[in-house]
């Protein structure tokens, strides 16, 4: 077995992989992989001497986390499982956000279909502005006083709300965020405007989700021609239409080629690179990776013996700079 970096999550004492496993392909007959593909995967990940799994309610109808618990039986007491609520499950009104009612019902559910008496990492998927912060915050304080979770997060929540509920949390003595999940990718950089900084101030880790821009790092995708067949763009749902329109991108396609060349003279894939690039970016802790074999599992592991050089990272990064607006874009051309 190899020998594992594991990293501090945020300002908690979880030690945790580089690379995070994440579980949204699992049983999804769209663009995953069916259930015992899964379970190849999450045990070769786990006898590489990795720990840390993400995974959501929603995910695959809620089959996924129910793939992870049969994936880590046996073997729990070495694992980091992270999953989230807030996102819907169906139309009712308690059937998603971030309210104490529909919170505490879906940990429970999760903590059935994990298999498990706890959670380590349990994260509100997306923030809810129908819900007054102080009562998710206080659900989740609770949570953990309760011994169902061991550590919070958050995903997808703006700078402004994280701030909000730190001083929240500092005023009440309540349980500390330690994790912030974001889009994050060599093509994604609008968190390193305001979000990063925010996050490292008030010790929350990072943990990308689609650090590959959903497979766009990987060069699969190639301008001006139609996505394959099997392929996450090529899947039906509004969804997958929305992520065309925002990642197959004249811009995106010049930083691929970038990427790709850079690459190239290093004799690395560009999968490999981009996820270096993840890996080692101010804040980052672990990365979410999503393969959907054993093979491509190694691929993405492999990321994690690359050593990019300096000039390497900032011909990358000059090609990749995120726009900024006011009144960042102000500063920058003060004296």
């Amino acid at each position: 077995m190899a020998s594992v970096d594991y990293r501090r999550l945020g300002s908690s004492g979880l030690k945790v992989s580089p690379l995070c496993l994440g579980a949204m392909n699992f049983g999804n007959d769209e663009f995953g992989c069916d259930e015992a593909t899964s379970l190849e995967i999450i045990g070769s990940y786990l006898d590489a001497g990795h720990n840390f799994i993400d995974t959501a309610n929603v995910y695959s109808g809620t089959l996924s986390e129910t793939i992870v618990g049969k994936a880590v039986k046996g073997r729990r007491d070495e694992v980091v499982i992270a999953t989230k609520a807030g996102a819907a499950l169906g139309p009712g009104p308690f059937e998603g956000g971030t309210g104490r009612k529909h919170v505490m019902k879906a940990i429970d559910d999760s903590l059935r279909r994990l298999n498990t008496d706890y959670i380590d990492l349990y994260q509100m998927h997306r923030y809810d502005d129908t819900t007054p912060l102080e009562e998710t915050l206080s659900t989740l304080n609770d949570l953990v006083r309760q011994g169902k979770v061991r550590h919070i997060g958050v995903s997808n929540w703006y700078a402004s709300h994280i701030a909000e509920a730190a001083g929240i949390i500092e005023a009440r003595g309540w349980e500390p965020l330690v994790s912030l999940q974001p889009q994050y990718s060599i093509i994604s950089r609008d968190i390193e405007i305001e979000i990063v900084p925010v996050c490292q101030k008030f010790g929350l880790g990072l943990i990308p989700w689609s650090p590959l821009a959903a497979g766009m790092l990987t060069g699969k995708y190639k301008r001006g021609e139609e996505p394959e067949s099997g392929s996450r763009f090529a899947s039906p749902g509004p969804f997958q239409q929305i992520w065309r329109s925002v990642v197959l991108r004249d811009r995106n396609f010049d930083i691929v080629d970038v990427v790709t060349a850079e690459a190239d003279q290093l004799g690395v894939t560009p999968l490999a690179l981009s996820l270096a690039w993840n890996v080692a970016r101010p804040g980052v802790v672990a990365p979410i990776i999503g393969p959907k074999s054993v093979g491509q599992l190694k691929d993405n592991l492999a990321a994690l013996e690359v050593d990019l050089p300096a000039e390497v990272v900032a011909r990358i990064d000059q090609a990749s700079r995120p726009r900024m607006g006011y009144p960042q874009n102000f500063y920058q051309l003060r004296p």
